[in-house]
């Protein structure tokens, strides 16, 4: 794309390419009437339709060169939408793109990609894209709306789970013309559908053998985006080549985007080989998560002579919930003032100061550091009014936002919070015998085993496991291979786990898999604890029928606050920023994004 002329239409180009969709063959004035640039979850998307560019973006960015980024993993499979292999990453965006693209200033707005526009009513009983008239496959072909219609059978019928999970709720899709798509959602009630199917991959029909599509490939898919895969090496290296006739490299939601020539992903599949590689700068980007690591490993030459920076970069996403899990189905588990007074042994301010040199800050919420987070904000009259069918389902000092994970004196034996626990513990009816902890009537000690797949969890339950001895308690650390934990966890087999629910700005269907009373008894949903709560299935409820943004925060700060009632999980921790590292020959625009950095818009220093 290099030495290829950018444009920004003027308001007034803006304004023919609407009336040229509104006098399409076959579309009404009132169907013109309701047809947009976006659409928001809740309220109405930040941008217009004469937007320049993203506000995270450098619209003037240069093009050309390479990023290569490093990969930790390895790869088998260039098809990332079937349930066999491990795909490559980033073919989802660079090579295959969907019908709207999101924008990532605000918690789940799209704008206009492959459909120059989206229509749909208040109830959102159905929803109609209108294809670009310039959308072109790398091969030259036109998208058509026959292209949307197979991607969706195609998916939802041969894709992973999710897809057809989704899908599966619209009542009909059609072509009702050679761009214009029409999907049938009556009965789904479902007002995030239309967004999701939004975001559903468009794939060329004429490219795509259905007989061979749930097999694992290396030949790269055919798609729309501004990249095409050029160069494969099985499980190390995957290259991918801006196209210079991206049919959609002057699209507003594009500006400042896309600008490396080549973008290539080399795989490592040791730790430790990652890391040394990134220091002999044979990658540009390193996105660090090992406290430890960012605080001591980077005094090497290249940082020292300033050819490598090392940035905290801000983000807004919720930093959801990472914590070690109980299983409430366990008879051990299952009173609430024992999930509590185990809580209370955890040390984290010990923690963090021995092991992760005071780099984290402490899970406090199913949402943390974010709008939709209830942590320290009491509720509000509308929470009230959504909690009250459910008396006493939320603790008073959790109502008021005064609850917070207790804080040690840091030494690894603090006796308030032991003597904290002792008591919960005697109202669950147990109490130390000699130096063991039992239940009062039957006699039984208190066991329980963690179950850990990889050496940080390890690491972490063997630290825990000493605590809760202080308390008499007998817990076990039982480390297996992923595989092993994979089927354990599907099945809901272990009392303890360590495990992360990450979140967006914009909560949606997930929440049922996470926490619904249906999902408790499904093996394979996220729902580990075994959470049956109706006061939690009526805020999600409440949350997915939402139409304005402060009655969708109100609803899911009450599910937070249902949640954290419930104390199914010992809140673990959070790294507050984004600690990335890159060689100075890669920039990036001064704004980070609501969702934190985003590689698509960097660039190679001239």
């Amino acid at each position: 794309m290099t030495g290829t002329a950018h444009f920004a239409p003027t308001r007034r180009t803006v304004m023919f390419g609407a009336l040229a969709v509104a006098l399409a063959p076959g579309r009404s004035l009132a169907q013109a009437a309701s047809a947009q640039h976006a659409i928001a979850m809740q309220g109405n998307p930040a941008w217009p339709a004469s937007f320049d560019g993203p506000t995270y973006a450098n619209i003037a960015a240069p093009k050309g060169g390479q990023l290569t980024q490093g990969v930790l993993g390895t790869f088998d499979s260039l098809n990332p939408f079937i349930v066999k292999g491990l795909p490559a990453a980033n073919i989802r965006s660079y090579v295959v793109e969907s019908l709207l693209a999101r924008g990532y200033d605000e918690p789940f707005t799209l704008y206009g990609l492959l459909a120059d526009s989206i229509e749909t009513n208040a109830e959102r009983s159905y929803v109609t894209f209108t294809i670009h008239p310039a959308a072109r496959f790398a091969d030259g072909k036109k998208v058509t709306a026959e292209d949307v219609v197979f991607s969706f059978a195609l998916l939802r019928d041969q894709g992973r789970p999710l897809f057809g999970i989704y899908y599966s709720k619209v009542a009909k899709a059609e072509a009702i013309d050679a761009r214009t798509v029409r999907f049938d959602l009556t009965g789904a009630d479902d007002r995030e559908l239309p967004l999701i199917l939004g975001l559903m991959p468009v794939l060329a029909k004429h490219a795509i053998d259905t007989a061979r599509f749930e097999d694992t490939t290396f030949e790269p898919l055919t798609g729309s985006g501004p990249y095409r895969i050029t160069a494969v090496r099985p499980g190390e290296t995957v290259t991918f080549t801006r196209d210079p006739n991206y049919w959609g490299r002057n699209l507003p939601i594009n500006r400042g985007l896309w600008n490396f020539n080549t973008i290539k992903f080399d795989y490592y599949r040791d730790g430790n080989t990652h890391f040394e590689a990134f220091k002999k700068g044979l990658y540009d980007v390193r996105v660090e998560t090992d406290p430890g690591r960012w605080q001591t490993a980077y005094d090497f030459p290249a940082l020292r002579d300033g050819n490598v920076v090392k940035e905290e970069l801000p983000y807004g996403l919720p930093k959801g919930m990472h914590g070690l899990a109980f299983n409430t189905r366990r008879p051990i588990f299952a009173d609430v003032r024992v999930r509590e007074a185990i809580l209370e042994l955890f040390d984290f301010e010990w923690i963090n100061h021995n092991y992760f040199f005071d780099l984290y800050a402490r899970t406090a919420s199913y949402f943390d550091a974010s709008e939709l987070s209830a942590h320290g904000e009491p509720a509000s009259a509308r929470e009230k009014e959504l909690l009250a069918p459910f008396p006493g389902v939320v603790r008073d000092d959790i109502m008021q936002g005064k609850w917070a994970p207790p804080v040690t004196d840091g030494s690894g034996r603090d006796r308030a919070t032991l003597r904290r626990a002792f008591d919960l513990f005697a109202q669950a009816g147990y109490a130390l015998s000699g130096t063991q902890l039992v239940h009062r009537a039957s006699g039984r000690p208190f066991i329980f085993e963690i179950l850990c797949t990889t050496r940080d969890q390890e690491r972490l339950a063997l630290v825990f496991v000493r605590s809760l001895k202080r308390a008499g308690i007998d817990a076990q650390v039982r480390s297996i291979d992923a595989t092993q934990f994979e089927r354990r966890r599907i099945n809901f087999d272990f009392d303890m786990m360590d495990y992360r629910w990450e979140q967006s700005l914009s909560p949606g269907n997930e929440q049922l898999f996470y926490w619904g009373s249906a999902a408790a008894d499904q093996p394979g949903s996220r729902n580990y604890m075994g959470v049956k709560s109706k006061a939690a299935d009526a805020m999600i409820a409440a949350m997915l029928r939402a139409t304005q943004r402060s009655d969708f925060v109100a609803a899911t700060r009450a599910l937070d606050r249902v949640l954290l009632s419930g104390f199914y999980v010992v809140p673990l921790y959070f790294p507050p920023k984004q600690w990335v590292a890159r060689w100075t020959r890669i920039e990036h625009p001064l704004k980070t994004s609501l969702f934190g950095y985003l590689p698509e818009t960097w660039w190679h220093k001239s």
